[in-house]
């Protein structure tokens, strides 16, 4: 089924996607790979405040490349999401509700999803920049220090996905034959 979502995205449209649905993201989200997932779950043990509001927040782990003239971000292409494995659990802990990237996740993250009523999202690799061109605005909110791997805030527009793992645990690529 094709839906269209804004965020940010509540339990109550987590509960409203199944896996294998094909979904067009619209509003803010936040890009983080795994240098600013340590950098966070560090924050956290340390007692500190993170950066950003985890409520309802999607995360897409993407590596973006230096802008273009004109343009907000270059390409823009998903990254493997195992990466954030050992993270991710933590992160939905405190209210983060959806997650984009590539490829499977590990049974901790996905017992994480079903707890939390939390949904992993697929964008196509090796499409960065089409998917760039869904980038309408993008933000350095914190950790410029870690160049391409910095936490940004950007703000997408019909940005296509799919649901691989939905908030049951039904998991796409484990029922592809």
């Amino acid at each position: 089924m094709e839906k269209k979502i804004t965020t940010p995205i509540s339990k109550d449209k987590v509960k409203d996607l199944k896996a294998g649905d094909y979904c067009y993201i619209s509003g803010e989200i936040y890009v983080a790979r795994d240098a600013a997932h340590k950098r966070m779950v560090e924050s956290l043990e340390r007692g500190e405040k993170l950066p950003i509001d985890l409520k309802d927040a999607c995360i897409y782990y993407m590596g973006p490349s230096p802008a273009r003239e004109g343009r907000p971000i270059g390409s823009a292409g998903p990254t493997t999401a195992t990466r954030m494995d050992k993270y991710a659990p933590i992160l939905m802990d405190l209210g983060q509700t959806a997650m984009i990237g590539k490829g499977k996740r590990s049974p901790e993250v996905i017992e994480a999803m079903k707890r939390n009523t939390a949904v992993y999202f697929a964008a196509v690799g090796g499409a960065g920049a089409l998917l760039s061109k869904c980038i309408k605005e993008s933000e350095v909110v914190d950790y410029e220090d870690l160049g391409a791997e910095a936490l940004l805030k950007i703000k997408i527009e019909d940005f296509p996905a799919i649901v691989v793992i939905d908030h049951e645990g039904n998991n796409l690529y484990e029922n592809i034959k």
